[in-house]
Parts: C-alpha cells; structure tokens; sequence
C-alpha cells in the first residue's frame, strides 16, 4: 500500500466527476480520469476499489459539498430552497451526475440517505413545535421541497417557448426564484389553528 497522499486523491476526485458528470458509469474510462488527474491508474483501485466505488466517493463528495454548502433550517424554508436553487444553477454537473445515477441504477444511495434522514428528522421537530405545516409527513414534504427545487432544470425546456422568452436569462431565472420561494413558504407554512366559532362549518 503506497502512502496515501490527499492531493493525489483529490485530482482523482475532481477528474471522476467531471467523467462521470459528462459519461455516466458505464461510459466513464478509469484511464482518461486517470490522465485528467495525471495520476498512475493503478491508485484509482488502490485508493477505491473499484469503477462503481469511486463513483459513489464522487457522489458522496459532492453531496456532503452541497449540503455544507447550503445549510439546512427549518425556520427559513423558502431561504434554503431559494440557495439551493443558487447552488444547482451554478453546478448544472451535479445535476447530470445524480441524472446519471438514476438512469443507470448506479451507486449507493447511502451518502444522501443519511443527508436526508437528518433534514426529514428535523422537519419533524419542526412540525412538533408549530413552526411549519403537519398536513403533510415530513419526507413527502422533503420530496416536493426538493422536486419545486429542481423542476425548472427539468421541465423549463419544454414549458417555455424559446421564440419569446429565454429560460436561462437573469431576468426569467430571478422570476422564477422568487416564485419557487413564494411556493415553498406556502407549501410549508404552518395550517391556521381552527375556528372557535365554528363559522368554518357553517359555511
């Protein structure tokens, strides 16, 4: 075993996301990440294994990269939705990487299942203390907080017509923010206590 050197890894790293971002697994070469990385093959399955294990390194990087870089509070919905949106409009690779993930079956989902067990615990709480909405479970409101996040890298292509509007202008991405925060903070906001009077009823 050679020794472990941690700028060795780290271009090893950076390289495999870029070939896995751009090719998948199945299409990704270990001898041009290798190359990229201007580092002996060999380390790649010293140092992780195999193909398939370095690419769930590579996810469980940059997962714990985002989220590190985004952080999570229950008392601000909206404002983590809105930086997380930042985030992904400025790492559309990542997007293509957790794409490819799922079209192949590739990796272990274990990194982001930890990452989100902690949000989805926290969302709980949350919800026990009055702070947001308990008409929905907390991991289906994770999953639509997420799905509002990341539906205009998905679907603008095809809702918005190129003729007249450019999707990616910073006018339309500035819109777009501040409805997908406006959405959020009613999709999250805690239910109305019920009326004493009784008038709800009545109506």
């Amino acid at each position: 075993m050679p020794p472990d050197s941690t700028a060795t890894r780290a271009r090893l790293l950076d390289a495999a996301f870029e070939e896995f971002a751009e090719h998948g697994l199945a299409g990704a070469r270990v001898d041009r990440i290798a190359e990229a990385a201007q580092a002996n093959k060999r380390l790649i399955y010293v140092y992780y294994g195999n193909k398939e294990q370095l690419f769930d390194a590579v996810r469980a990087q940059r997962v714990g990269a985002l989220f590190d870089g985004v952080p999570f509070t229950t008392a601000d919905l909206p404002g983590f939705a809105g930086a997380l949106f930042d985030h992904l409009l400025a790492s559309p690779k990542l997007l293509r990487l957790g794409t490819w993930g799922r079209l192949e079956g590739a990796g272990s989902p274990i990194a982001e299942t930890a990452q989100f067990r902690e949000k989805i615990e926290a969302i709980a709480q949350a919800q026990q203390q009055g702070v947001i909405t308990t008409e929905l479970e907390p991991a289906d409101l994770l999953v639509l907080l997420l799905g509002m996040v990341t539906s205009r890298f998905y679907a603008a292509h095809a809702v918005l017509d190129p003729a007249t509007e450019d999707a990616w202008s910073p006018q339309c991405l500035h819109r777009h923010r501040a409805a997908l925060t406006t959405a959020v903070g009613r999709l999250v906001a805690p239910s109305p206590p019920p009326d004493p009077t009784g008038a709800e009823l009545s109506r």
